[in-house]
């Protein structure tokens, strides 16, 4: 990619260590009688989290426990008294969305500002958009985020993202984000994106998230492509996105390399270029490492367990 080397752009983001003793430093969380470990929890937030009978904390083995057959009634116990003291940054006093903890023998509810203070994974959808030129050039949509949201305000984005919220498929994600954040309609998306994978990684919040910092955050991303005629143009329709932009490959390349595309969509349009050919191991030196980074096996459980 002309001398771009991304692997190090990537480990800014996917940013958790791969040493076994990297986890030693957190507390692992567990839920109910199950035996996996489904998130790591930094010792900061252990010690100001409002825990009460519904979990145990042992700092010795540094470990919490849920004990309460209905899981999500402790945690949302717990998540209702971190709003009402407004404790954490990261929950900013505000409630939202839930998330479904991926693996959980029982299910398992989290309201999404708070996944991030007890390090369960995160499943998110992004779609990229794109578009070929009379002359065969491939031109990809990016959105400009708000400045006004709290969360990397204007950076560029993927087309279309959302997290996946619990009861909900990776693609229905993507349908009703397509029409809320770029006005595409239902039909089309559900006739033309295709589905293309799925990136897990885990990322570690520092100076550059708004809130805490030293979180672990694991995320599965499911991935998807729309390549759209030239004369659909995608439009912002909510408050979220401030405009989009039909740039080229080279324009989008010298972007990642200063650093503004929000950094999980970095991630996901670096995968967009590799599985079209467009990084490749003659042009990236770091093409194998930046492979393995986006695919990383999670130490928590991802899917339904019996």
């Amino acid at each position: 990619m002309d001398g771009l080397r991304l692997g190090q752009a990537l480990a800014n983001h996917i940013s958790f260590p791969y040493s076994p003793n990297a986890a030693s430093e957190y507390y692992h969380l567990f839920i109910s009688d199950d035996d996996c470990t489904h998130g790591y929890m930094h010792p900061a937030i252990v010690e100001k989290m409002p825990w009460h009978d519904g979990f145990s904390v042992d700092h010795q083995t540094r470990t919490v426990r849920a004990n309460l057959p209905e899981c999500s009634v402790a945690f949302q116990q717990l998540v209702d008294a971190i709003i009402d003291q407004n404790i954490f940054q990261i929950v900013g006093g505000r409630h939202s969305e839930y998330f479904s903890v991926p693996g959980a023998l029982q299910p398992l509810q989290i309201e999404r500002f708070a996944v991030g203070l007890f390090g369960t994974t995160s499943r998110g959808a992004h779609l990229t958009a794109y578009t070929a030129t009379a002359e065969g050039e491939m031109r990809i949509w990016v959105p400009r985020r708000s400045s006004a949201l709290k969360t990397y305000p204007g950076m560029l984005d993927t087309t279309v993202a959302g997290g996946v919220r619990a009861q909900e498929s990776p693609f229905e994600t993507i349908v009703h984000e397509a029409d809320e954040e770029a006005s595409l309609p239902e039909a089309l998306v559900r006739h033309r994106a295709k589905s293309c994978g799925v990136l897990t990684y885990i990322h570690q919040t520092d100076d550059s998230f708004f809130a805490e910092q030293g979180l672990v955050m694991p995320d599965m991303v499911h991935v998807y492509d729309l390549e759209l005629k030239a004369d659909v143009v995608p439009t912002p329709k909510d408050d979220e996105v401030k405009e989009f932009y039909c740039m080229s490959v080279p324009d989008i390349q010298a972007s990642l390399k200063v650093g503004a595309f929000k950094p999980n969509s970095a991630v996901v349009m670096i995968e967009f270029f590799i599985r079209h050919g467009i990084i490749n191991p003659e042009n990236e030196e770091d093409f194998t490492d930046i492979c393995m980074r986006m695919h990383r096996r999670l130490p928590f459980p991802v899917s339904t367990r019996r």
